[in-house]
């Protein structure tokens, strides 16, 4: 299989930095006249599914929507999932997974292994219990020809008192932001000369509205690492954000948005993607 930062740059290259987010929060599942169940997830998801493809090349499930009816939620999400992976689009779990390595492994094996019943194209992971933690992650994902995108500067208003926090490796005599540490430690795996050139299989996320000076995340951090960017839409970035927020390294971001495209509902969702997409495009080109 061709590998995840290739495939991430294929699709990027056809279809722009969208990434339309598969969130069925319990308003939109009302909105959209479907059932607070299992049910109801799965046709929101396959309708999401059959409007993104071929306008977009990334999707990310909000596992946690699902998660909230059990089973048959999960059932669900493997449904969206299959069918989404079918019709051409990439498929990032947002399950924010963070735990001991061997823990970890678990998750690994559950996300990212070929043939899992939730095998995804790439996960969202924590590394807040170290980033070492997740060096078993990362050994599956290249093996496996997947991604992970690692929790390095996120959109919420909370993080930035952990994030911005200094670090000092006594060692190395070093003084860095948690989010730059986070950074350097977790993406050794993008400068293999299998990678060289092109996108690696370790991801950050780095949100859309904050701004990476502060955090340590110049250019020079970032070579070769895909970006997955929350904060656009609902939470107040635009689409030129992509460019002031992120320079020389958009090219590598894909730009995340839900609710400002769900909520356009099931008869309009299509026209909202190809509206959004064309916004980031236009950025883009300048």
């Amino acid at each position: 299989m061709t590998s995840f930062g290739a495939r991430l740059r294929a699709a990027m290259d056809a279809h722009g930095p969208l990434c339309v987010g598969i969130d069925p929060h319990a308003a939109l599942l009302e909105q959209w006249g479907l059932n607070q169940d299992a049910d109801g997830l799965r046709a929101f998801g396959l309708a999401v599914v059959e409007a993104a493809a071929g306008r977009v090349g990334v999707v990310k499930p909000q596992v946690a929507f699902f998660e909230r009816f059990g089973s048959k939620g999960f059932a669900a999400l493997e449904d969206v999932m299959v069918a989404a992976r079918a019709a051409g689009l990439l498929v990032l779990a947002d399950a924010k997974r963070g735990d001991i390595g061997s823990t970890m492994a678990g998750y690994a094996s559950a996300w990212l292994e070929p043939g899992s019943p939730l095998e995804s194209d790439a996960v969202t992971v924590s590394p807040y219990l170290g980033p070492e933690s997740l060096r078993e992650t990362i050994t599956t994902a290249i093996r496996a020809d997947k991604g992970v995108f690692v929790l390095a500067a996120t959109s919420n208003p909370e993080a930035p008192s952990l994030q911005t926090a200094r670090t000092v490796d006594v060692a190395a005599s070093d003084d860095q932001t948690v989010a730059q540490r986070v950074a350097r430690d977790v993406t050794w795996a993008n400068g293999s000369p299998a990678f060289s050139g092109g996108l690696g299989p370790v991801g950050l996320v780095i949100g859309a509205t904050v701004d990476r000076s502060d955090l340590g995340l110049g250019d020079d951090v970032l070579v070769g690492t895909p970006i997955l960017a929350p904060g656009f839409g609902a939470q107040g970035a635009v689409a030129a954000d992509l460019v002031t927020r992120f320079g020389a390294v958009a090219p590598q971001v894909l730009a995340s948005e839900s609710r400002s495209i769900l909520r356009a509902g099931p008869d309009g969702i299509a026209a909202a993607i190809d509206e959004h997409a064309a916004r980031y495009l236009e950025v883009l080109r300048g």
